[in-house]
């Protein structure tokens, strides 16, 4: 999945360029780029498929010179990941309904790529051994509230659990009772399952979608599936696949999984994750700082930036735009982008 515009990582991510084609992690790749290269291990290249937005073709093309048009699957608008996910589904269940199907984010960070792979594995396992819903949940280390939780039947000391319950978002305090008990994980976005299982959950929680989507499999392959998709996407619904499938399903099981995650959600992730200098900052580019200390504070190497007396802020010029602000303040984030949007215009984001 690779269709989102990653608007908590504005400047830098952008309508024509969001996070997942950007290198936020210093490597020289990017996110879309280790994500594919990850998936080779166990999956053959003509098998990968990418789900984003039409606009997104040519970038895709760029950084993943192998893949075909077949495996680009367009999306006329956002509609959310379940669309995005009936999409992908359909159309390899127009060709095998009995295909196991890893569902993964383009825009996260794996830090211990051998013990991921392990983890789906066993994922793939068990989706493949009959009508199972499959999610990788990731063992949580602090009463986190910026991700949703799934909780688990705790039968056994294995680490493939039943499902019980999921929660999106919660307050700190209920975090950290999630924490503190024991039975919960942080809810990845990771799906895995057969294509008939999936398409069975859609047929029986989401009936109009599943309509939608079965009615073009005669188009799956065929040079009429563009045209044909922008017709379906109309008629979709935005809604996300916790809430039209997972949330309603019984035969719903989670692998606990341990290999070095983040969702790479905001700038705090930077933060979390690059290397720091003795001031506990985060720099790149051409900086120079005085009396700083707990920044993040990333540009250009063409441009010096010269920071005095900040603690605890982010300053990123990128382009058109110089953002300083707080850090840690995800909601407020969202709001200046907002903001950008309805008083400067498109031309800013």
């Amino acid at each position: 999945m690779a269709g989102g515009v990653g608007t908590r990582f504005w400047p830098f991510s952008r309508t024509s360029k969001p996070k997942q084609f950007l290198d936020i992690l210093g490597c020289g790749k990017s996110l879309l780029q280790l994500t594919y290269e990850r998936f080779l291990e166990i999956i053959p290249k003509e098998n990968i498929y990418v789900v984003s937005n039409k606009r997104y073709k040519e970038l895709i093309e760029q950084q993943i010179p192998d893949i075909s048009d077949d495996q680009m699957l367009l999306e006329p608008f956002q509609r959310n990941t379940a669309p995005c996910v009936a999409y992908a589904s359909y159309k390899i269940a127009s060709k095998n309904p009995e295909a196991n199907i890893v569902v993964t984010p383009s825009d996260h960070a794996i830090f211990n790529d051998g013990k991921f792979l392990d983890t789906v594995k066993t994922a793939l396992e068990i989706s493949a051994s009959g009508n199972k819903l499959v999610t990788i949940g990731i063992q949580p280390h602090r009463p986190e509230t910026g991700y949703g939780y799934i909780q688990f039947v705790d039968e056994d000391s294995g680490d493939v659990k039943k499902v019980k319950t999921f929660t999106e978002k919660p307050e700190l305090e209920l975090a950290q009772k999630f924490l503190e008990s024991g039975d919960f994980v942080w809810n990845a976005g990771l799906f895995v399952w057969k294509a008939s299982s999936i398409v069975d959950a859609f047929e029986k929680y989401e009936a109009d979608i599943a309509s939608t989507f079965s009615e073009m499999y005669d188009a799956y392959y065929t040079t009429s599936e563009n045209d044909r998709i922008s017709e379906a996407y109309a008629q979709c619904k935005n809604i996300s696949i916790d809430y039209a499938i997972l949330e309603k399903a019984e035969n719903v099981w989670v692998v606990l999984g341990n290999f070095g995650w983040s969702d790479l959600g905001a700038w705090d992730s930077i933060y979390d994750l690059r290397e720091k200098n003795e001031d506990k900052n985060v720099l790149e580019g051409n900086i120079t700082t005085y009396d700083v200390a707990n920044c993040i504070i990333n540009g250009s190497k063409d441009k010096l930036i010269v920071v005095e007396g900040l603690k605890d802020y982010l300053v990123a010029d990128n382009g058109n735009a110089l953002l300083i602000c707080k850090r840690g303040n995800e909601q407020q984030m969202r709001a200046i982008v907002k903001d950008v949007k309805r008083l400067k215009g498109d031309e800013y984001l």
